[in-house]
């Protein structure tokens, strides 16, 4: 119920069969992961498929996780919305390949993980991998598991990732999708960014424009290239 409280509005736009915006004004991690997994998993038949929407449920396909088991690459895995992702997906029986700079950062998140939170978060169906996305060295070492869809829920301080990371790491990634046939991307990026500028709030727009600026123009420029890049997509804000 808190969680119902927390989300004000949610509008989808879809642009055509594969590809949606999602626009969530909470930061709900929980529910930014219902979205994420929604669009990267759908049926089974969504991976095998391309007549299959991309936001197809997974519950209305089968009850039986076992049927519907996938691999999941997940960068920027020990994040707040991208741990949430991993630990669900795992409780799901999927398979879970993360990359991040911090693997020892991975914890059982807060939002689903009960008592067991802040606990290491550790599966025989996860493979961690350290390393950086803007090193396509690093983001190809995911790809040699066969993957079925990606999560993107990158993070971190400009001063500390640099202005770009978003929008190089992103396209790298998305070069590795297309060089081992995946086609399916969930993108996490934020209200204010891309089409969604004039759905901000009057306050938070002053922080895009002055102490946000760059990491706004990395977000905006991140979209763009998920948006062109041929792949089908979902962005979540």
């Amino acid at each position: 119920k808190q969680s119902k409280k927390k989300i004000r509005q949610l509008t989808i736009q879809r642009h055509h069969q594969h590809n949606t915006k999602a626009t969530l004004f909470s930061t709900d991690t929980k529910m930014k992961f219902t979205l994420l997994f929604a669009s990267i998993i759908g049926s089974a038949a969504a991976f095998t498929s391309r007549s299959s929407p991309i936001a197809t449920s997974r519950v209305s396909a089968s009850s039986s996780s076992s049927a519907l088991s996938a691999t999941i690459a997940v960068f920027g895995a020990s994040g707040l919305t991208a741990s949430e992702c991993v630990y669900q997906a795992l409780k799901e029986g999927d398979k879970v390949v993360g990359l991040t700079r911090n693997p020892s950062n991975l914890v059982i998140p807060k939002g689903s993980g009960g008592s067991d939170a802040d606990k290491p978060l550790t599966d025989p169906n996860l493979t961690l991998i350290g390393g950086s996305v803007t090193n396509p060295a690093d983001v190809a070492k995911v790809f040699e598991t066969p993957i079925d869809g990606v999560i993107v829920a990158l993070g971190g301080k400009t001063s500390d990732v640099g202005d770009t990371m978003l929008t190089v790491g992103t396209n790298n990634i998305m070069a590795a999708m297309k060089e081992n046939g995946v086609k399916r991307i969930a993108v996490v990026t934020s209200i204010g960014a891309g089409d969604s500028k004039d759905q901000a709030p009057f306050a938070f727009k002053l922080l895009m424009m002055t102490v946000m600026k760059k990491i706004f123009n990395d977000k905006n420029n991140q979209e763009a290239a998920v948006e062109s890049s041929g792949l089908e997509y979902c962005i979540i804000r």
